[in-house]
């Protein structure tokens, strides 16, 4: 905590987290972890179960799957392909792919900002399917069952003048998709985690959370079917790393001296800025082709 202000994160896995730094327990958040020591793969599921673990997570329940991949910044083709893989397995576990399903995904973000272009550059990349099997059939392309994927780039309230949950709903309410997967970039608390993270959940996503720009929440209760969100943390917010900079000071502080020093020290114009790694253009393009080779994996 910087005084008032509480650093901005959208990984659960961080807000899981901050309660472990003060050896704090909380019930109804279960936590399990796998470390894959040959592919240097970390997978962390943190699973909210009741409403009071959802409110000290400042998280609706549900699943929470964190796959933390140093080589994810790196243009490693084939480590990139085993990330597209782990991502696969999780959504096949999530969603039930039994009977031919139709599937929105929706490309969150901004496209002229490469911090946030993820979402758009995903669903650039993806296979797209229904149009296909609405105009053809399955017969004509040699297939007994394919998954309907369709995809939408709804862009940001300052290019539409509407709410992305707003244009999201009317689409459901036309397609009628089984389930919706909102891709979305993140907001992380660590810089290692910068574009070394993929975030996996079946509790939706909230667009611009972790900027503070708040919009209304592409959830299951607002679009009425069930969203998958993923992201990638590509920015941090400037205040903490000025916080982390001046941990080993901190430490040696007591608890008002350390809120004292830190309100006196961070100025209040840095908790409106965030900051990305210098190579981010390169990078959102790797991550952007792995995260829809996974879904092409998975339903395709």
């Amino acid at each position: 905590m910087l005084g008032s202000y509480e650093i901005r994160t959208d990984l659960a896995l961080e807000a899981r987290e901050q309660f472990t730094e003060k050896n704090m327990e909380i019930r109804g958040v279960e936590v399990r972890e796998n470390y894959d020591e040959e592919k240097d793969i970390r997978t962390t599921v943190v699973k909210v179960t009741t409403e009071n673990g959802a409110k000290a997570m400042g998280r609706p329940q549900g699943n929470y799957i964190t796959i933390e991949a140093p080589g994810l910044s790196m243009p490693d083709e084939d480590y990139h392909r085993e990330i597209s893989r782990e991502i696969a397995t999780h959504l096949r576990n999530l969603i039930s792919l039994e009977r031919e399903t139709s599937i929105l995904v929706a490309g969150l973000g901004n496209s002229a900002i490469t911090a946030d272009s993820l979402g758009p550059h995903v669903v650039e990349n993806l296979r797209i399917t229904r149009h296909m099997i609405k105009e053809y059939g399955l017969k004509s392309l040699g297939k007994e069952q394919m998954h309907r994927i369709s995809g939408i780039i709804p862009g940001v309230m300052a290019q539409t003048g509407m709410e992305t949950s707003e244009i999201l709903k009317g689409i459901v309410a036309e397609t009628r998709p089984d389930v919706v997967i909102a891709i979305d970039a993140l907001a992380a608390r660590s810089t290692r985690r910068l574009n070394r993270t993929i975030q996996i959940t079946d509790t939706g996503i909230h667009p611009g959370s972790g900027v503070g720009n708040h919009r209304i929440g592409l959830t299951e209760k607002n679009l009425q079917t069930k969203v998958i969100g993923i992201g990638v943390p590509t920015v941090v917010d400037a205040a903490t790393i000025v916080h982390d900079s001046m941990a080993h000071l901190l430490d040696a502080l007591e608890e008002a001296e350390r809120k004292e020093f830190l309100e006196e020290m961070i100025s209040p114009h840095l908790h409106t800025m965030f900051v990305t790694p210098k190579d981010v253009d390169e990078t959102v393009k790797y991550l952007s082709f792995t995260i829809s080779e996974g879904l092409n994996l998975a339903f395709c």
